[in-house]
């Protein structure tokens, strides 16, 4: 199964790191975000990626470039410039690195990739969050009701604790409980190519009216993930991510 991952906004929300550096590349335990994604991708059996990029998207060309050196030991002969690298400490991906254009929206990256993509349904996602969710769960749901598209769906953690009152009394507290009840765009998307006719261009969203006219025909399901899930929007974010990761316990982590 082929992979999507939109790698190519400013990530103004978090200016913090992207100020330098594409949001997919802000660090986690020492290892781009991109890297967790990946890996934790490819341990559900996904071996062929495709990036598409845009802010900055040349730190993200050069790292795959360079993915190999990074993780695998090497002896090199100096005199000789010769290096020999030793098997087994990389991965069976074919990653394709596509430059999307700088101001280009997520369903116009889309569209620029297309000619890239089998025939079969595919997981589209962002590079800039985390999550457990089972892949083959999800592109067995997704075939399953025939579609052309599913979103995964989710309830993020709430910011601030809970109260249920009976008028000035305390009934229960609930530290950061789940959303309000409402289910949102988790990120991860199975589609069928026929899913990108609905993207005008460049200037086209994904989130905006490709998707509201998968709704609107009856194309569009939702596979609903209660484990792990968390953007990197914010600084805070990350560092959620990145207390999680030192601690060893990183739900994302399947590899």
């Amino acid at each position: 199964m082929q992979a999507v991952i939109l790698a190519g906004g400013q990530g103004s929300r978090l200016a913090e790191e992207t100020s330098t550096r594409p949001k997919p590349m802000v660090p986690v335990g020492g290892r781009p975000l991109l890297w967790h994604l990946t890996k934790s991708l490819g341990a559900q059996g996904i071996n062929e990626f495709v990036i598409c990029c845009g802010y900055k998207g040349y730190m993200i060309k050069e790292y795959f470039a360079h993915y190999f050196l990074h993780n695998a030991d090497f002896t090199i002969d100096l005199k000789t410039n010769v290096l020999d690298a030793h098997p087994g400490k990389t991965e069976p991906w074919r990653v394709s690195v596509i430059d999307t254009g700088e101001l280009t929206q997520t369903g116009g990256r889309l569209l620029r990739v297309r000619h890239l993509l089998d025939d079969e349904p595919f997981l589209m996602t962002y590079g800039d969050g985390l999550a457990d969710v089972d892949i083959a769960a999800l592109t067995s749901f997704h075939r399953a009701h025939g579609g052309l598209a599913t979103v995964t769906s989710v309830q993020p953690a709430g910011r601030f604790g809970a109260l249920e009152t009976d008028g000035d009394r305390v009934l229960r507290f609930t530290e950061k409980p789940a959303g309000d009840g409402m289910w949102v765009n988790g990120g991860f998307f199975v589609l069928d190519p026929a899913a990108l006719d609905t993207i005008d261009g460049d200037d086209s969203s994904w989130e905006g009216n490709p998707v509201e006219r998968l709704a609107s025909a009856g194309e569009l399901h939702t596979y609903r993930h209660r484990g792990f899930w968390q953007p990197a929007d914010t600084l805070r974010d990350v560092q959620t991510l990145q207390a999680l990761w030192d601690q060893g316990n990183a739900p994302w982590r399947t590899w």
